[in-house]
């Protein structure tokens, strides 16, 4: 049979450190996703336009704007967002 009795060597579950983890994991999903879609963008400026610096630019930017989503709780998945704007502008303008 199985042992179902209490062990007190075992430390209670530290709740506040699963919240902290699990905030930091969806922070850092939101900017993943959200820097994805901008690359995708910069790459189809630059494959259905045929503006290849543009999408340089672009994808570069997002990688910028990633780095400063990771950093700040505040701008999160907002800086790379407007990267993603910029791409999908210059998609409809060239």
């Amino acid at each position: 049979m199985a042992d179902h009795a209490h062990h007190a060597n075992v430390p209670s579950m530290d709740y506040s450190e699963h919240e902290r983890t699990y905030t930091g994991f969806v922070h850092i999903a939101e900017v993943a996703t959200s820097v994805s879609l901008a690359i995708v963008a910069a790459l189809a400026v630059g494959g259905v336009k045929h503006a290849w610096g543009t999408a340089l630019v672009g994808t570069l930017l997002a990688v910028i704007s990633a780095g400063v989503g990771i950093a700040s709780d505040k701008i999160s998945w907002r800086a790379p967002v407007a990267v993603l704007v910029l791409m999908l502008l210059a998609l409809l303008l060239y």
